[in-house]
């Protein structure tokens, strides 16, 4: 069951942001769009409502459960960072907005970007670590929680692997090609600001 509804919410995520993306920009009716977008966090909370309900039946603790909490952590880190960004494409291609600026290609500027990244993969780690940290104190003695300890153990490892695959970008930055465009490089100090 709980696979399912995380398979529902995924859906649901991706369907809400089409249906506000479109009646914020195809029907003009902007309101409405931003109550759309506004009511994704609402399919976490049912995700979260049903696991605890689900362990407070008796079920076993199980992959699944720990699954959930990783997908209500990835939805906290980087659930507002994919909105703003389709926002931005949906803005530029169906209202006509000046194309959004990518990411920073070079130098400390891209480092920054992927930092930033990082950071989210922390946030979205420390809200599964909390989840399932309070599955586990929920349980208690009453059942093996071992498989949400191996989830909390995933979480973390993605911590240090993205950690790893950022800090290669302070260490070993890209260089801009020789005779590129100057104007590149304003737009990615633009963006590293951000």
């Amino acid at each position: 069951m709980v696979v399912t509804l995380i398979i529902a919410c995924e859906v649901g995520f991706w369907v809400l942001l089409a249906l506000g993306l479109t009646a914020r920009y195809l029907l003009k009716w902007r309101r409405t769009g931003v109550v759309l977008l506004l009511c994704e966090p609402l399919l976490e909370l049912v995700l979260f409502a049903a696991t605890a309900i689900d362990l407070r039946n008796g079920a076993e603790p199980s992959w699944q459960h720990g699954l959930a909490a990783v997908y209500i952590g990835w939805t906290v880190g980087y659930g507002p960072y994919t909105v703003r960004w389709l926002d931005g494409h949906a803005a530029h291609r169906l209202a006509g907005s000046p194309p959004p600026l990518g990411p920073p290609r070079h130098g400390m500027a891209r480092a920054r970007h992927e930092g930033g990244l990082w950071l989210r993969t922390v946030l979205g780690a420390a809200v599964a670590c909390a989840l399932l940290e309070g599955a586990v104190r929920y349980v208690g003695d009453a059942g093996d929680v071992s498989s949400l300890r191996a989830f909390q153990g995933v979480a973390l490892r993605a911590v240090v692997v993205h950690g790893l695959i950022a800090l290669t970008y302070v260490i070993w930055p890209r260089r801009r090609p020789a005779g590129a465009d100057p104007a590149a490089d304003e737009r990615e100090r633009t963006e590293a600001r951000r």
